[in-house]
């Protein structure tokens, strides 16, 4: 692989790492709906510029099913959790939460795509949520997490939201370019979060650097990441573009310490290790397979 794509993939993780702290900071005066809704119509008016591009594809008859599958999924009701989530629990830990994404995409390939599974995805899977869950009952509820069960279980809910989008984008990429498909998800996050987010009063003033995170968040990490992240997915395989969002919850741990100065406990240390253990041993076969074709490649 080139030192491109892995560039691209390291700084899309990067850049989601770094939205749980721009989330975080920006609750202290919005609700979360509103913060969605502002992420999304931005990005949505960024995404006009684009013009007719964005209308440069064949609908195919039935996509409307998957179309919609995706949408709700994500982002309407994963960006609904992990907001929430955010709301009762800390960004460092809800980062680590999202190591479960590669293991619940694997599950949900399974069950939809009868992708095969191994032992080792299932042991990992096994031993991730149960760091998940030790992470969750371990934590203190303070002034940065006042209720870390609840918090981390709504992060959880956004994960598998995150694994059914895998699926469905899976389905749709083939015949729709990732422009338009994440130009469709802010268009829509626009209308779903729109009528929520007026229910709640609006600050009476929003600073320069609360209106500098909005739109960090949709227009680098929306648009930006996004584009990095599917621009990397032409380049490598999809298995390892995966492997990445193991990264998210390293990074989101470092930032939420220099930037939030966040803390765990001992307990939550260990079940940080447990969580990231179960996604190592998840991709075990994986890797090991793909030495043993370098070697015989080598061989050869």
């Amino acid at each position: 692989m080139g030192i491109l794509p892995m560039l691209a993939l390291s700084c899309a993780m990067l850049l989601w790492s770094s939205a749980f702290i721009s989330l975080k900071f920006l609750l202290d005066f919005f609700h979360p709906t509103q913060i969605v809704f502002i992420r999304m119509f931005i990005a949505s008016g960024c995404f006009l510029l684009f013009g007719r591009r964005l209308l440069e594809f064949q609908y195919k008859a039935g996509d409307w099913r998957w179309l919609l599958i995706m949408g709700i999924a994500e982002p309407c009701l994963y960006f609904l959790f992990e907001t929430t989530a955010l709301q009762y629990t800390t960004a460092g830990q809800a980062g680590v939460i999202t190591a479960t994404l590669p293991l619940l995409g694997s599950v949900a390939a399974f069950l939809v795509l009868k992708e095969r599974i191994t032992k080792y995805q299932i042991a990992g899977f096994i031993i991730a949520i149960l760091g998940c869950s030790a992470l969750s009952f371990a934590g203190q509820n303070d002034e940065q997490a006042s209720n870390p069960l609840l918090g981390n279980f709504l992060e959880f809910l956004a994960m598998l939201c995150g694994a059914v989008y895998s699926i469905s984008i899976r389905r749709l990429s083939t015949r729709y370019s990732p422009l338009v498909l994440t130009a469709y998800q802010a268009f829509v996050g626009s209308l779903f979060f729109g009528p929520l987010a007026l229910q709640h009063d609006m600050p009476s003033s929003i600073s320069m650097l609360q209106w500098g995170c909005l739109i960090y968040l949709a227009t680098i990490v929306t648009i930006g990441a996004y584009w990095l992240y599917n621009w990397a997915m032409s380049k490598v395989p999809v298995s390892l573009a995966i492997a990445y969002i193991n990264l998210i919850p390293v990074l989101t741990l470092l930032l939420a310490f220099w930037l939030l100065d966040e803390t765990l406990n001992v307990q939550q240390c260990l079940a940080c290790f447990a969580v990231f253990a179960g996604v190592v041993i998840s991709q075990l076969q994986e890797k090991q397979a793909e030495s043993a074709k370098e070697q015989i490649s080598e061989g050869l």
